[in-house]
């Protein structure tokens, strides 16, 4: 049966991929995608497309890179495709001239079960906060942000060695399969909203320097669930004798001592404990400022742990 819905597809990052790959194997007309423009990278500044873009343009997918989401002559562009609905991956805020253009209304995919872990970074701040599971929502766009009435969702568990890397390609494929069931239904006129109930105190604020720098005062575990919901980006960090260590993966050992929080304690060898409020925290790969990410093992090897 084929698919009369146009649609438009917005998201820039490789999180938002899979959901437009999504649609169009599943036989959707994706009449065009709106994406970041190209950005410098790399030590010749080349200029870099985002992966929405190449794979949209592997599709013979019209794109649009707007700088300015109000600007005159990209509202004229986005008007000409004729969209029925528009359907919103990881990509920045929309001001309402946007979201509120297509008969059909404008859809987004946020990584969590909202109202819970409402902002920019929800796979994150769920593992921080010691989460055991998470999910994926689909909502309306409306004015404020992640408050739209939900659509439909999808619960993922997150697993004691998961950590945002591992969640994010998990959240990824669950949320693309997610988009297809929440478009079908919106076609098909068979959907329901629920609005969203009240205000969560769980928050996904942007994640800042600030928020990576780990405090050895705190207990072993929330350390640690601090270093998975950062690892491998942008990665919890201690200064250690005036060199930053980023810190990639953990085993919390929780035990009585009566050492000074931020104390470390090695073999030099096999094994390197940094101590903390109620125990210690087994350091099992990590990366000096200025060298690659290594085991603890070949760390140990080609560095000296200050006693």
């Amino acid at each position: 049966m084929p698919h009369n819905l146009r649609i438009i597809f917005m998201g820039t990052p490789d999180f938002a991929v899979p959901s437009l790959q999504a649609l169009v194997e599943a036989g959707y007309q994706v009449v065009a995608v709106v994406t970041a423009p190209d950005k410098p990278s790399g030590r010749g500044l080349q200029l870099k497309a985002p992966p929405v873009k190449i794979y949209a343009q592997s599709q013979g997918i019209p794109v649009l890179q707007p700088e300015k989401l109000k600007n005159p002559e990209f509202l004229s562009a986005l008007r000409a495709f004729q969209a029925d609905l528009q359907v919103v991956v990881a990509f920045r805020m929309l001001p309402e001239v946007v979201w509120n253009m297509p008969p059909k209304g404008t859809i987004n995919l946020h990584a969590s079960l909202l109202p819970d872990y409402r902002g920019a970074a929800p796979i994150n701040h769920a593992i921080i906060q010691g989460e055991t599971e998470t999910g994926a929502t689909t909502f309306f766009l409306q004015h404020a942000i992640d408050t739209g009435d939900i659509i439909d969702s999808i619960r993922v568990p997150i697993l004691p060695d998961d950590n945002a890397g591992t969640l994010h390609d998990k959240l990824m494929l669950e949320g693309a399969q997610l988009i297809v069931k929440t478009v079908d239904a919106i076609e098909q006129n068979t959907y329901t909203t629920q609005a969203q109930s009240g205000v969560s105190d769980k928050t996904a604020p942007k994640i800042f320097r600030d928020d990576c720098k780990i405090d050895w005062h705190q207990p072993a575990m929330r350390i640690h669930n601090l270093i998975r919901g950062l690892s491998p980006y942008p990665a919890a960090f201690t200064d250690v004798a005036g060199i930053q260590w980023k810190i990639f993966q953990s085993t919390p050992v929780i035990t009585t001592h009566q050492l000074q929080p931020g104390t470390l304690v090695s073999d030099h060898k096999t094994y390197l404990h940094i101590a903390c409020a109620d125990g210690f925290l087994n350091i099992i790969s990590l990366q000096a400022e200025g060298k690659k990410r290594m085991e603890i093992a070949e760390f140990l090897r080609g560095n000296r742990i200050p006693q």
